[in-house]
């Protein structure tokens, strides 16, 4: 388990042994795991990302995958 990003729009731990990704968005309290090759696609994107350290660019980039964040996040 490895905490990815820790800010104040986003949560993401990646599980390489599971090969999978939790996401969660801070603002509305909602996440999802993401799996296989969605997983790799949002790691490459994040990382894409990451040399921006705005929240905005955060924002809009987790607004992308707002379907998928299905769960509440209650034990974060």
């Amino acid at each position: 388990m490895n905490v990815v990003c820790n800010n104040p729009v986003l949560y993401v731990v990646d599980y390489p042994a599971q090969d999978a990704i939790e996401v969660i968005d801070k603002r509305s309290g909602r996440g999802t795991l993401i799996r296989a090759e969605a997983a790799q696609r949002f790691r490459e994107e994040l990382n894409l990302l990451a040399s921006s350290e705005e929240a905005d660019d955060f924002g809009e980039f987790i607004d992308h995958y707002d379907a998928l964040l299905t769960q509440p996040a209650i034990y974060h």
